[in-house]
């Protein structure tokens, strides 16, 4: 029951997250590098981010030129319950990006439907919008997509490795049945893929584990603005890292924000500020930020939550 509480509570930023990280004007005035707010001195350069592929993601492009797609050999990922999952092979699509064919067969005597908890690929946390329903002793072919946005913004390029967490749910209290562990695939390009750490920029969190960067703040965003922050998780637990109290310019915003990072894993993702909430306080610039992060674990036990911490753009 917490479980699908979670998933509902983090729902809508989900969709914020999937349209907005690295989303936002094609011009890198619009981005602003974090810095300390008592140093204006902390390294980085917005313009450098976007040209090695943190940022203004088209997502319509493919992640790869077609001669550079990796390709999987056809895998059963899931054979149990009755559900049988096989990863057919690796495509890529001019509007979604890359993605893996999947063949969901359910032949069990209910019908079900079958999500994916956490979408990996070569370590970093990646949104994933995938959910399908398959009735009864039938069949369906589905595309586990691997946002050609949220790529970028990890700076992946080779993808090598897949990691996906399905579970089932019931098809009409949607409440959940099963998780089955991790799904591994492995590309063609798998000795040959991206494993840079994205974690340039201003460190705002760094205890119990768990590391938190931020990296720049994107003014044309596509829902306004978002705060990039780089997520590391080496606490032993799979973790939320929500925030708090947050304040622009001293005025009291709404964050949507909320991150799932497994252990070892790490996480490219934004705190998201509506257009209409800044306009409403008068925001034209994103000068002082102030906000409290808390972390908790899948049981929802705080790990910890912060003090305020402030910064500044510049």
């Amino acid at each position: 029951m917490k479980k699908n509480k979670i998933i509902l509570l983090s729902a809508v930023v989900l969709i914020f997250s999937f349209m907005s990280i690295g989303s936002g004007s094609s011009e890198t005035t619009g981005q602003k590098q974090i810095a300390d707010s008592t140093d204006q001195d902390s390294s980085g350069d917005p313009s450098s981010a976007a040209e090695s592929g943190e940022g203004n993601a088209n997502a319509g492009e493919p992640t790869n030129s077609e001669s550079d797609v990796p390709t999987i050999e056809e895998q059963v990922l899931i054979d149990e319950d009755g559900l049988k999952v096989t990863a057919k092979e690796y495509v890529t699509d001019s509007i979604w990006g890359d993605g893996v064919a999947l063949l969901i067969e359910n032949n069990g005597t209910s019908d079900i439907g079958i999500g994916c908890n956490a979408l990996i690929v070569n370590d970093y946390m990646i949104t994933d919008l995938f959910s399908s329903t398959v009735a009864a002793g039938k069949k369906a072919n589905e595309t586990m997509h691997l946002s050609s946005v949220g790529l970028k913004a990890a700076g992946i390029e080779n993808v090598g490795q897949i990691e996906m967490y399905f579970h089932t749910f019931d098809a009409d209290s949607y409440m959940t049945i099963k998780d089955y562990p991790c799904s591994v695939i492995k590309t063609s390009e798998y000795a040959n893929m991206d494993e840079s750490i994205n974690d340039e920029g201003k460190e705002l969190y760094n205890d119990n584990g768990i590391r938190i960067v931020g990296k720049y703040v994107d003014e044309n965003s596509f829902w306004g603005a978002a705060v990039l922050l780089y997520i590391e998780n080496n606490s032993g637990k799979n973790v939320y890292v929500q925030c708090d109290d947050m304040s622009v310019n001293g005025f009291m915003m709404t964050p949507y924000f909320s991150s799932s990072v497994y252990d070892g894993k790490k996480a490219i993702d934004d705190i998201t500020l509506l257009s209409t909430e800044l306009e409403q306080n008068g925001i034209s610039s994103i000068d002082e930020i102030e906000l409290k992060f808390r972390i908790s674990d899948e049981n929802f036990t705080t790990i910890a939550e912060t003090e305020p911490i402030s910064f500044t753009t510049k």
